[in-house]
């Protein structure tokens, strides 16, 4: 077992490097504003070239610095291969490429996400978003924290106190439109953005709304170093009656339950 896993911050910055250099590797094949060619899952979701050397490259990555800790990733899953999660402390949560409906129409609201999950709870957290030159990320002990390629400084982020004038809610742009019309009748809401990817979460995490239901159909890795963020910055990822979101639900095939993403302002 690596021993970083004993030195957070360090760890934090290892994979803030993978997640980076996976961007990269993205960007390579992003054109901002282009429609990009994909392929289909066996589930219909589409996956690109993009994602697969993205994906590639972090699980090799993690492979080589953390032998021994497992590695679940979402096109190794779409193929098949499932790593035994029994008996284990930690693994990984990785989506090489969040948002590819975004990436596909040249839109920079995607984004790399890498979790390291600790007795089935999000402990590490970073999301990378190559387009928009951002970084979020948490080392599972102290604060969450943006960082941003113009002017290069992090910059402590934390979830604010909803507004009198009602709740800011974020959402996907093209998913559970009526449910979410049906849900939000019960509360007082000021404003709604639709935004893609795990950007939702972090917008939560940085105070730029304060809920996120997901209502849409998810697996774990889509949320969980969202979720690390979001706890680190002072908020949490609960199911619509209130309870803990727990990772390494290989018997349900990774899925997500509905949930909320919420500062813990509205718990």
């Amino acid at each position: 077992m690596s021993k970083l896993l004993s030195h957070p911050p360090a760890l934090c910055n290892v994979i803030k490097r993978i997640a980076w250099a996976a961007g990269e590797i993205t960007l390579n094949h992003f054109d901002e504003g282009m429609l990009f060619q994909s392929d289909e899952k066996a589930d219909g979701s589409p996956v690109t070239i993009a994602d697969k050397e993205a994906e590639d490259f972090i699980v090799r990555a993690l492979q080589e610095d953390f032998a021994g800790i497992p590695v679940v990733a979402e096109e190794m899953m779409a193929a098949g291969h499932v790593p035994d999660l029994s008996s284990q402390e930690y693994f990984w949560l990785v989506d090489p490429l969040d948002g590819t409906r975004e990436f596909i129409q040249g839109s920079p609201d995607y984004t790399v996400n890498i979790a390291l999950i600790k007795e089935g709870k999000p402990y590490l957290g970073v999301i990378c978003a190559p387009a928009h030159g951002q970084m979020f990320f948490t080392d599972g002990e102290g604060a969450a924290a943006k960082w941003s390629e113009e002017g290069g400084a992090e910059k402590t982020i934390r979830v604010k106190k909803p507004s009198r004038n009602g709740l800011t809610v974020i959402t996907s742009k093209n998913r559970g439109a009526e449910e979410l019309e049906q849900y939000l009748q019960d509360h007082k809401v000021e404003k709604i953005i639709r935004k893609g990817s795990s950007l939702k979460i972090c917008a939560v995490a940085s105070g730029k709304a304060d809920l996120y239901p997901g209502f849409g159909q998810t697996c774990e890795w889509d949320i969980a170093a969202g979720h690390a963020i979001l706890n680190a910055a002072g908020g949490d990822i609960v199911t619509l009656d209130g309870s803990a979101i727990t990772y390494g639900n290989v018997q349900n095939k990774f899925l997500n339950p509905k949930f909320l993403a919420r500062t813990n302002f509205m718990a």
